[in-house]
């Protein structure tokens, strides 16, 4: 029986001629018969495995590599975790602040017995169509400690100031003289303090309920990275921790000021 050709058995077998293996054996009555087996193999970096039914070896093989890569999967290094960690930290410190500018410029805004500017800051204006802040279309002054005055940069929005100041919940009465608004401070009784102390009360809560939303925010960021195996749980259980410390500290801030505006607020 004549031997099959390496090529025609791959030409048959529609393999390539690498992935086939002709075994030639001799039969007891001196005949010749040739079998064929396809070899599998997978390489890893510069050996490749033969395998032909339970046999297998290893041996150096030089590939070429193809233009076709397969889809890798790329582990995040440590430099890029660090920074994920950072980001998240520096997000929730400046939200907190933001917080705290909130919560002050709503302190501010509650009128005490003396005359500040701060309490027309969230005073909106409707200029030429458009809502604006007061302060930044008028300067705001105090002469002394019971009066304020608002000298409009163009006299013609005196009237829309005007009415701007009387929608509010400053509880003022504008007197408007065709150049400047005047407005007094009355001193405030007994009962409109304790009414005001609540309201400080109020806003410090709201404050203090946005510094743990924020919190919140930052602890499943975390966990997040610890479901992509980028963080243990005791990395999450430590940046927690470091975290609660920050929140802490925020939360004091918002104390101190309440303390402060109660104490102008109890100031006759």
């Amino acid at each position: 029986m004549a031997l099959h050709s390496i090529s025609s058995v791959a030409s048959r077998s529609r393999l390539p001629a690498s992935s086939v293996l002709l075994a030639q054996r001799t039969g007891r009555n001196g005949s010749i018969s040739v079998s064929t087996s396809i070899i599998s193999w997978s390489s890893t970096a510069n050996y490749v495995r033969l395998q032909e039914g339970a046999a297998a070896f290893l041996r150096p093989l030089v590939t070429k590599h193809s233009n076709k890569r397969a889809g890798v999967v790329r582990c995040a290094t440590i430099e890029e975790i660090e920074a994920e960690k950072s980001v998240i930290e520096r997000d929730a410190k400046d939200r907190m602040e933001k917080t705290i500018e909130t919560v002050r410029g709503s302190f501010n805004a509650v009128r005490t017995g003396r005359a500040n500017p701060a309490m027309l800051d969230r005073i909106e204006v409707e200029y030429y169509g458009s809502p604006v802040s007061l302060k930044s279309i008028a300067q705001i002054s105090t002469p002394d400690g019971s009066s304020l005055l608002v000298q409009p940069y163009d006299k013609s929005s005196l009237k829309a100031v005007e009415k701007a100041i009387v929608s509010s919940d400053i509880g003022l009465t504008p007197n408007n003289d065709g150049e400047v608004i005047r407005l007094s401070i009355p001193q405030l009784t007994s009962d409109r303090r304790k009414e005001l102390s609540k309201v400080v009360a109020k806003l410090t809560e709201e404050g203090k309920v946005a510094v743990r939303n924020i919190r919140r925010d930052a602890i499943k960021a975390y966990e997040k990275l610890q479901k992509e195996k980028k963080l243990s749980e005791d990395n999450v259980k430590d940046l927690s921790s470091d975290l609660q410390k920050v929140t802490d500290e925020y939360m004091k801030k918002i104390e101190s000021m309440q303390k402060q505006k109660e104490k102008e607020l109890l100031t006759v």
